[in-house]
């Protein structure tokens, strides 16, 4: 099926000259991510809100496949997602990634993208930005005039705050601002992983506006992030916290049942929500079965079982 972002033919830079003007194809696992802290600082006069977070990585992940098109193929743009419903094109991450990579870029003149799903849809995992950030990073690698790494993060920063992380090969790093200043982190020995996922999602801009409703100053609260916080799992489940969790617990108090359970279950190290919401996660202590911890997990949640990442797998590419 083709989908275009608006319904009309794009309008885009005129495909600049390839050394290989044949179709070329990249696989990319798109891997979920957790907010191991998450706290939301100033609004800016444009809107925005200044962010401080810790971004996880998951073994969780969809599975990409970016074909390219060279201009004499038509310059055609479709996307396939198997696994759940994603909405249409134009409001699709992955789409809009490609989208954004070839009208600045000039190449490649048009794409195709598959996506099989396996993380939840809008639960605060990331799984769009995930599969945006796959999606840049295999165009990157095909194409014969690579951007620099700045460069692609500038396309990965105007589509979403999440984007610009999932699209740097480091499994753990903070991040500030709107997600542009990341610093990567040294990986943390993998851990079991349980998430408590909703059938319901938590739209971000609500997140937001039920915050600002409870918030009279913007006076800023002191912090310290010690340097050895970041080194091991104990250290860092002392500075979990997560701004959005009280105001979207009083309008979906089971999310907070999932919390409180997974928070008393037996091997736990650091519970959480991740994101905005909708989505529990547990990071189990060393040797604890994830699924001792999931089995009496309380309605309507589901358990899905994962562990931390130590790595990111590179781009491979499949047709070349």
């Amino acid at each position: 099926m083709v989908l275009h972002s608006d319904g009309r033919a794009p309008q885009r830079r005129e495909a600049r000259p390839s050394v290989n003007a044949r179709p070329r194809s990249a696989r990319v696992t798109a891997q979920a991510k957790v907010n191991l802290f998450l706290h939301v600082l100033a609004r800016e006069k444009s809107g925005y809100h200044q962010l401080e977070t810790a971004f996880c990585r998951l073994a969780l992940a969809d599975d990409v496949v970016v074909h390219t098109q060279p201009a004499r193929m038509g310059g055609i743009r479709t996307i396939d997602c198997r696994g759940a419903d994603v909405g249409p094109a134009g409001r699709n991450l992955a789409f809009r990634a490609a989208v954004a990579y070839a009208d600045a870029r000039g190449w490649p003149a048009g794409f195709r993208i598959e996506i099989d799903k396996r993380i939840p849809v809008g639960g605060g995992l990331g799984g769009g930005s995930a599969d945006a950030g796959a999606v840049l990073r295999a165009l990157a690698t095909l194409d014969p005039k690579p951007p620099t790494r700045d460069e692609l993060l500038a396309l990965a920063l105007s589509l979403g705050a999440d984007v610009p992380f999932l699209t740097l090969r480091s499994p753990l790093a903070l991040a500030w601002g709107r997600g542009e200043r990341i610093l990567p982190l040294p990986p943390l020995p993998e851990r079991p992983v349980v998430l408590a996922t909703m059938p319901f999602g938590v739209p971000t801009a609500d997140a937001y506006a039920w915050l600002a409703s409870t918030r009279s100053s913007s006076q800023p609260i002191p912090r310290v992030l010690p340097l050895n916080a970041f080194r091991e799992w104990e250290a860092f489940a002392s500075l979990a916290s997560n701004d959005f969790e009280k105001v979207v617990i009083d309008r979906h108090p089971e999310i907070g049942e999932s919390i409180g359970f997974l928070s008393s279950a037996k091997g736990v190290a650091l519970t959480r929500m991740s994101g905005s919401g909708a989505t529990v996660f547990a990071i189990l202590a060393d040797g604890t079965a994830p699924w001792s911890v999931a089995k009496d997990l309380p309605a309507p949640a589901t358990a899905i079982t994962t562990a931390t990442a130590l790595k990111v797998a590179p781009v491979q590419i499949i047709d070349s």
